[in-house]
């Protein structure tokens, strides 16, 4: 009899509930949840996609100590013992954590607790400092604790949307698609897109805002002197419930126009227009996001928005209010266990000696951390250092994330005692591992997760633990027992350290911080079992609702005021004669962070198959580079080489490059070891967003692309990219001089047999080569060689791994690289979840299909997760202006 489990998205922070089903010869398949009020039915490509991402490839099953399998007791023995070591000789300041906001609030809460509460240090941080930790700075300035005031409904009430340092078309898929609906649902609705970049995003916008990088904070303290002189400026509310208006005003007023045009790098007519779109509308929402937080100026960026809310009393009502949209599942979740170096749990205040009395009473711990703790960037220069004698990582993989990530690796693998918590054996970071322990994969593991909106869900398990992989949760209550503090980590199940968490929120509190779930501190397992997602707070005895704050004042600062804080706008050019451009790191729609899990799934790998830098044309001729060659990017930290994607899309001085890409993926695209380690003074957020670099071509002799049965190994050309293909792999080649024999350096790297010959040709005049390697009808790998980029059907070529060859016109249309008469080429994947290729669409275009719903009835594409609509209208919009022509 198939099953079926409700659980939650391991993806980005928008939450969407996912229902996985296992049918009776074990398949899994997943489908979004239609109750679940994050997405209600609606997945992304990434999310439609986690059925492809739970096999045991690659997964680290048993514990291992320097390489060499061993038992969870001698594991956990050992790092208990080399963590006692190190506090014994140097101090509770000696040892650290680095945890994720992939880990489940359970997860956190208990690595919370063991660091602050028992070791007595603070010095836990999380990859959520990357991503998350402006917005948490603004808010507490703000609004006295870490608060987000509204919930996703608001987006679609709102007459006026801002999306300010947001794709969210691409990082918040289904978020879009709520926004898409409701302005489609009432066409007066107004976006306003703020990006250097016109992003995908941008086709929903009504006005788009090509701001320079790190212009935000003059915009919206232009915005704030504007309100000033209008009838939008609400003074009872500012009268009544905040302080500090005089001096946030003083200050923006300082600006004129001509200073916000040179700041912002916007002329004069749009400042003013988005500026009356604001005043003149009541409904606004402001949704802010990694080009906000990311910057070091990101704490100001977000109280310069959340400074017009307040002047116009535009928060804490339907449709109105700032909102930061998560980046990680469960960065919310940290932030309440107080998971980050400088917070405590249940969002009281490190700084806050009664706080952190409440806490060690609450835990009857025999320390508690009183001040601070480390921050990622400065953890890791402590490590570097020598200060940290013995590192936990978990759930992260900061030798691809951290930025100077060359200077982090180099710290981790000299770091005395390194322990990795992890579901892959094989990482950049892994390999510096000590001690290496098996974590539980999505799927596999059982807790909770807080969404944007503040939405607590369930993530449960439905597939069994492979091997010996354990919750991490449980890891860290094993090693605290092993170091002496068995009562107080004595967890019978995952539901007791929730209930622990709840009763922590509620403990002392009455009312006097926000986050309080103190109704579930009794919770049975029964009930946690059954728990349906639920916004907080929801105190003991209180009626389960949807919650805004702020609507009437109530705000967490000793006078229950918000505040208003008088920022300034920062110079933000970084650009110099050596290093004239800047870059921009970000995500693509169809990866997440390291590619971990993403990497495993064809499909997802199939829309953009390998790292690429965005370039402006004339930026492109004048450092002389070609689209689709390959780009060499370089700061003074670091260098990573890239494909070079030509495109107006992009701001002239300025590149896009992802994050995702690394050394089990790519040769030299670890792209955040160009990024400086300059963070935002306030919060500790590091400047992702704008780097100065230079970029050069990179002189190859020739260029490859294969595919092959087998995943290639021990690469070692100047560039490879790889990717996972259906029916094999898929590669990008460059070489800077050749093979003695290309026939045996494709058995090497493709793991052909010797006795297979290949068939193919060589035309010493052009350079081309093409081999082509059959086991029966199996292809078994083609690899085609050319002094240019390589001109191949890339998709038809990979569906030929998938097909019988026994017919020798077969074998030699595949060393042909294209399909032959009367078959059409799909062409690069455009939609990832039905595989349409941008020449089916063209196709589908030019036989009379008009509009993205046109295409959608005749090819299916853009009717799931809908995160390639923008690109299908401008397919629509680029053929349509040709015919035009």
């Amino acid at each position: 009899m198939p099953t079926e489990t409700k659980t939650t998205c391991p993806y980005c922070g928008v939450g969407c509930g996912v229902i996985a089903k296992i049918d009776d010869d074990g398949t899994v398949s997943v489908k979004g949840d239609p109750d679940h009020p994050a997405n209600f039915g609606r997945l992304c490509s990434k999310g439609s996609a986690l059925s492809e991402t739970i096999d045991l490839d690659g997964r680290i099953l048993h514990p291992h100590i320097g390489g060499e399998r061993a038992s969870w007791d001698q594991a956990l023995d050992l790092v208990a013992s080399r963590f006692s070591q190190a506090i014994a000789e140097h101090g509770p300041d000696s040892v650290a954590f680095y945890v994720s906001g992939q880990l489940l609030t359970e997860d956190y809460y208990v690595a919370n607790k063991l660091m602050k509460g028992f070791i007595g240090s603070a010095n836990i941080d999380t990859n959520s400092r990357l991503c998350m930790s402006s917005s948490v700075a603004g808010h507490k300035r703000a609004f006295g604790n870490d608060t987000v005031p509204g919930i996703y409904e608001d987006i679609e009430l709102a007459d006026l949307v801002i999306l300010t340092g947001s794709n969210l078309a691409w990082c918040h898929p289904v978020i879009y698609q709520r926004l898409a609906a409701a302005k489609a649902a009432r066409p007066s609705m107004k976006v306003v897109v703020i990006d250097p970049r016109r992003t995908m995003t941008a086709d929903i916008a009504d006005l788009h805002l090509a701001i320079r990088p790190d212009g935000d904070v003059a915009l919206f303290m232009g915005l704030l002197a504007h309100l000033a002189g209008t009838a939008a400026i609400d003074q009872n509310y500012i009268g009544t419930h905040t302080t500090g208006f005089a001096e946030a005003f003083a200050s923006a007023s300082a600006l004129v126009i001509a200073d916000l045009m040179e700041l912002t790098g916007l002329p004069s007519m749009q400042l003013r227009q988005f500026f009356r779109l604001f005043e003149e509308t009541g409904k606004v929402v402001t949704c802010y996001s990694q080009g906000v937080n990311q910057s070091a100026s990101g704490t100001d960026k977000v109280n310069a928005i959340i400074n017009c809310h307040l002047a116009t009393g535009r928060i804490g009502r339907p449709g109105m209010g700032p909102f930061s949209l998560t980046g990680q599942p469960n960065a919310m979740g940290g932030r309440e266990v107080g998971g980050l170096a400088n917070m405590l749990a249940a969002h009281m205040a490190i700084e806050s000696p009664q706080d952190c009395d409440r806490v060690q009473r609450f835990w009857q711990s025999p320390d508690i951390a009183r001040k601070p703790g480390l921050k990622a960037v400065d953890m890791f220069r402590a490590v570097a250092d020598g200060q940290i004698k013995a590192l936990w990582i978990m759930a992260t993989n900061p030798v691809v994330s951290m930025p100077d990530a060359d200077a982090v690796a180099a710290a981790i693998a000299a770091c005395p005692f390194v322990v990795v918590s992890d579901v892959l054996r094989k990482t950049d970071t892994t390999q510096y591992a000590h001690v290496l322990l098996p974590s539980l994969g999505w799927g596999e593991k059982d807790g909770t997760v807080t969404n944007s909106e503040r939405r607590i869900s369930r993530q449960r398990a439905f597939l069994s633990q492979p091997g010996e992989a354990k919750a991490d949760w449980w890891q860290m209550a094993e090693v605290a027992r092993r170091m002496g503090f068995t009562g107080a980590f004595s967890f019978p199940a995952t539901a007791d350290v929730f209930a622990e968490h709840a009763a922590l929120s509620a403990f002392d509190n009455g009312g006097s911080r926000d986050f309080d779930i103190g109704a579930y501190s009794q919770i049975s397992a029964a009930d946690y079992n059954g728990l349906e997602p639920f916004q907080w707070p929801q105190p003991e005895g209180a009626q389960t609702r949807t919650t805004r704050f702020f609507a009437d004042g109530g705000f967490y600062h000793a006078d229950r005021k918000a505040r208003f804080i008088a920022v300034s706008a920062p110079a933000s050019d970084r650009t110099n004669a050596d290093f004239p451009l800047t870059l921009n790191t970000g995500r693509i729609r169809d990866q997440w962070h390291t590619m971990t899990r993403t990497g495993k799934s064809a499909r997802l790998s199939a829309h953009i198959a390998e790292p690429f830098a965005e370039i402006h044309p004339r930026d492109a001729m004048d450092i002389g580079v070609a689209s689709a060659a390959l780009v060499e990017i370089e700061s003074i930290y670091g260098k990573a080489v890239v494909r070079a994607l030509v495109t107006e899309r992009q701001a002239r001085g300025s590149l896009f490059v992802p994050m995702h890409w690394n050394g089990q993926f790519a040769a030299k695209a670890r792209i955040d070891s160009a990024v400086a380690p300059l963070t935002d003074a306030i919060s500790g957020q590091p400047a992702s967003k704008n780097v100065a670099v230079r970029a050069r071509p990179l002189t190859v002799e020739s260029y490859g692309f294969a595919v092959s049965f087998t995943k290639p190994e021990n690469l070692d050309t100047v560039y490879w990219a790889l990717a996972k293909a259906e029916g094999g792999w898929r590669l990008e080649l460059a070489f800077d001089a050749p093979p003695e024999n290309w026939t045996d350096w494709c058995r090497l790297h493709f793991g052909i047999p010797s006795h297979i010959e290949p068939l193919g040709y060589a035309d010493a005049q052009s350079g081309d080569l093409r081999l082509a390697f059959f086991d029966g009808g199996q292809l078994l790998a083609a690899f085609f060689l050319a002094p240019q980029p390589v001109a191949v059907a890339r998709n038809w070529a990979i569906e030929q791994l998938t097909i019988r060859h026994t017919e020798l016109a077969k074998r030699f249309a595949v060393i042909a690289g294209r399909p032959g008469a009367g078959r059409m080429d799909p062409g690069a994947t455009v939609c990832s979840c039905f595989g349409v290729g941008v020449n089916q669409i063209v196709a589908a275009v030019r036989g009379g299909c008009r509009s993205v719903e046109a295409v959608g009835k005749e090819l299916n594409a853009g009717t799931n997760c809908g995160s390639c609509r923008a690109e299908i209208r401008g397919i629509i919009d680029g053929c349509l202006a040709a015919a035009a022509e």
